[in-house]
């Protein structure tokens, strides 16, 4: 099965939604992709300082500009779109994503690990790891940035049957692009980690972004890579169902061989 996926990588401005979307249409009205995957708070900035900017920023789907526009965007280019943006629902904050598809269905993942001052403006989600399809029935999980940080994350959406692992990003700690490599790997899954640039500063507060966002194949292998400062997207085409082959030799299966009995179990 062919199938066209994307990257893309850009600077947000903090706070200008209308700004920051009006950059992203004009990068991805050129391509012609099944799936693309954008940034963790792709068009609000990161580095919120009191609820009053949060709110500036928050959308709760299926309302919302960005949101709305993206939608169409979908349907018109006959793609899905996955992004990060601070969700309200019912008077609290989460850092989620969102897949939206052609048809104009859409999923909404809740951040369920969160990094450093992220707690004090958000809530972490509480209805876990699922897969959802994209375009085409392909199977998607979310997972946001620090989620990395916990192989239970990866491991409980690619025991679900995930094909692809999403994961827009804010990353300002060296590790997560390394690490994983290793998560598509001992997952036999592609993986998309679509990262932020630049530096962000607010309220005598300053992090730099690492950039290199990055798609991977099913035992790690790179097959796009961007600097730490490119703004682009990148396209590439996979075959999703070469996700489905767990095989790692002729007499071992990377789920076939688990053997939970003997692993912890709280």
């Amino acid at each position: 099965m062919k199938y066209r996926v994307s990257v893309l990588q850009y600077r947000p401005d903090f706070l200008k939604k209308e700004e920051n979307l009006k950059r992203v249409m004009a990068m991805l009205e050129p391509i012609e992709t099944d799936l693309v995957v954008l940034p963790e708070l792709a068009f609000s900035g990161y580095l919120f300082a009191s609820f009053d900017e949060v709110e500036q920023v928050a959308e709760t789907p299926p309302e919302g500009l960005v949101f709305t526009t993206l939608r169409e965007l979908s349907y018109s280019k006959d793609m899905s779109i996955l992004y990060g943006f601070p969700e309200k629902a019912d008077g609290i904050y989460y850092n989620s994503s969102v897949l939206i598809n052609p048809d104009g269905s859409f999923y909404v993942y809740r951040k369920v690990h969160l990094f450093n001052r992220e707690k004090l403006w958000f809530e972490p989600g509480e209805e876990g790891f699922h897969i959802n399809p994209a375009k085409g029935g392909v199977k998607i999980g979310q997972m946001i940035c620090f989620d990395w940080n916990f192989p239970e994350s990866a491991r409980s959406l690619a025991l679900k049957g995930a094909q692809i692992l999403c994961h827009p990003s804010n990353l300002v700690l060296p590790w997560a692009q390394e690490a994983m490599k290793t998560r598509s790997l001992e997952n036999r899954v592609f993986s998309i980690t679509s990262n932020r640039t630049g530096t962000e500063e607010n309220a005598g507060l300053s992090y730099y972004f690492t950039g290199k966002s990055q798609i991977l194949g099913k035992t790690g292998e790179i097959l796009v890579s961007l600097t730490d400062d490119d703004e682009e997207v990148y396209t590439v085409e996979i075959d999703p169902d070469e996700a489905n082959d767990k095989t790692i030799s002729e007499k071992n299966n990377a789920f076939g061989d688990r053997r939970p009995s003997m692993y912890y179990q709280p």
